[in-house]
């Protein structure tokens, strides 16, 4: 059974790891996966000041990970990486269903998706609708799909 709790400071390097094996899973190659670090690197100050959830099936078993920007309405959606392994079984949805609910208890009622071009399908299964393009925060030049979902009406 897949649990999502609040991600600890002190597991940042595992879950930038895993963040990084998520995006490299696409195919993508070394030099754009360097290019894409320091965008995936989490930080202990980061957890500890932002958002964040992971997903587990047992203690310390990390399958995926997700961040919210709550500041503002909307809010973002800063990341959401499932472990290659875990993929298809349900853990970016529960992930997913875990930034929507956040977001909604805090009020808010349209989060925005700046989504790799592979994950826009599953977003879009989720009930979000593409209304743009964004410029890549790693690639210059690169522009990502910019998705939104309406909050008060659900997934």
């Amino acid at each position: 059974m897949i649990c999502i709790r609040k991600a600890q400071d002190e597991e940042a390097a595992a879950l930038t790891a895993l963040c990084l094996r998520s995006k490299a899973h696409w195919g993508y190659d070394a030099a754009f996966m360097a290019a894409c670090r320091e965008e995936l690197t989490i930080r202990p100050q980061d957890v500890l000041d932002g958002v964040f959830a992971v997903a587990e099936e047992a203690p310390g078993d990390l399958l995926g990970v997700a961040q919210i920007a709550a500041a503002g309405d909307p809010c973002d959606l800063m990341l959401l990486y499932v472990e290659p392994a875990a993929m298809g079984r349900g853990v970016g949805r529960a992930l997913f269903d875990w930034a929507v609910g956040e977001a909604r208890r805090r009020g808010i009622r349209r989060m925005r998706i700046e989504a790799d071009p592979h994950a826009e399908a599953f977003y879009r299964r989720m009930g979000a609708v593409r209304v743009g393009e964004a410029p890549s925060g790693s690639i210059a030049g690169r522009f990502l799909p910019l998705l939104e979902l309406a909050l008060d009406a659900g997934p």
